[in-house]
């Protein structure tokens, strides 16, 4: 008798809550197993599908969201062998599940804490609401892969926002793995859209997109292509996050500053009385 072959995994796509093929039809190996080398086709495919998703996902109650996020995370524990035999630590993976259950508890919060009442001098109600900005780009950060992951995408959907994300050209497993989860996670099809492949060749038409209102850089090492992003991303004034200055330790308290980085604040005016 023959020695029997195992079948090699062909990791695919996530947009639109499906797995398509990429369109180029190009795949690269990565820990035995094939791995779709996006085009500039699938960056277009993956905006639509945000662009979609965003009404119905922003117009969700942050309950809804929250709920949402917390049953990521219980989706995302059940898969902790998975991603161990993935390389990933078992702590990290214990690190990015608890880091969905925290963003979840932020959900029906956010708008409380710097949204409000402001005080006028006149006969005015003065109220301000945060309120999503739309769809946003991510590169995501090679190290740690699944963390670093989670980290930028958790608080860009949980107020609201619907995300493409560049994964990891380097670790993109782990990225596709999490796709896995949130496809069966009652995550509304289109609010993540993940791809793999080349950052560099990628990126450039992810920022330079007309339908992308702002762009995560954090995952960008490269100076000069970051810097070359930040350019295309001014030509319809896109909001961008610039890499950090200097290596992130995301076992920290993640903080704020990433959720109310993507919101922008309405101000609503109305007469006291007749």
């Amino acid at each position: 008798m023959s020695e029997r072959v195992a079948v090699r995994k062909t990791y695919k796509l996530f947009i639109g809550g499906k797995f398509p093929r990429s369109e180029s039809g190009r795949s690269y190996p990565v820990q035995n197993s094939n791995v779709a080398l996006s085009s500039r086709k699938d960056v277009r495919d993956a905006v639509v599908a945000a662009r979609a998703a965003v009404k119905g996902w922003s117009g969700a109650t942050a309950y809804n969201r929250g709920q949402i996020l917390y049953r990521v995370a219980e989706m995302l524990e059940g898969r902790r062998e998975q991603l161990v035999a993935l390389d990933v630590p078992a702590a990290e993976v214990d690190e990015a599940v608890d880091r969905w259950v925290w963003y979840a508890g932020w959900a029906d919060k956010i708008s409380q804490v710097y949204g409000g009442a402001n005080p006028v001098a006149g006969p005015y109600f003065n109220l301000s609401a945060p309120e999503p900005t739309g769809v946003v780009g991510v590169v995501a950060p090679g190290e740690p892969a699944l963390l670093g992951l989670v980290g930028v995408v958790a608080p860009a959907i949980v107020t609201g926002n619907t995300v493409v994300v560049l994964a990891s050209e380097e670790q993109p497993l782990p990225a596709i793995t999490l796709a896995e989860v949130l496809a069966t996670s009652d995550l509304p099809g289109g609010v993540v859209n993940i791809l793999t492949g080349r950052v560099g060749e990628t990126a450039p038409w992810l920022a330079s997109h007309m339908d992308v209102n702002a762009i995560d850089l954090t995952g960008v090492s490269d100076a000069q292509l970051a810097a070359d992003l930040e350019s295309a991303a001014a030509d319809n004034l896109k909001r961008v996050l610039r890499p950090p200055a200097s290596p992130l330790d995301w076992t920290d308290d993640p903080g704020v500053e990433r959720m109310t980085a993507l919101l922008e604040t309405k101000t609503v005016w109305h007469p006291k009385g007749i």
